[in-house]
């Protein structure tokens, strides 16, 4: 089983290590148990970011930050294109949307948050 290091709980911050049983916190110094780390990341649901970093759910409105081909047609979603009422599911394109141009599945790493 691999255990991932998550941000702290405390700052938020992602600056965090594995000391013996615990995480620190290399900006504030929290620490936390591992075991208290892993069963948290079971429960927990995957956080989808936008590409400034603000977690985005279910009904947000996003803007498109770069020009995108559309794949197996001669379309292109512009750079600016406002869309609303995401969602987001599992896997490598996560948010699924409506456009005036038709229906699209695209990766978080292209809008930004409204």
């Amino acid at each position: 089983m691999t255990i991932t290091i998550s941000a702290c709980s405390q700052c938020g911050m992602e600056n965090t290590y594995r000391y013996g049983d615990n995480f620190v916190c290399a900006d504030c110094g929290y620490g936390w148990p591992v075991m208290q780390s892993m069963e948290k990341s079971l429960d927990a649901e995957p956080v989808i970011k936008d590409s400034n970093g603000n977690i985005l759910a279910d009904g947000d409105t996003v803007v498109l930050i770069k020009d995108l081909k559309v794949k197996g047609s001669s379309t292109t979603l512009k750079m600016g294109t406002k869309v609303k009422s995401i969602r987001l599911v599992e896997g490598d394109h996560e948010v699924d949307c409506k456009t005036d141009i038709g229906q699209f599945m695209l990766k978080a790493c292209f809008l930004k948050k409204v």
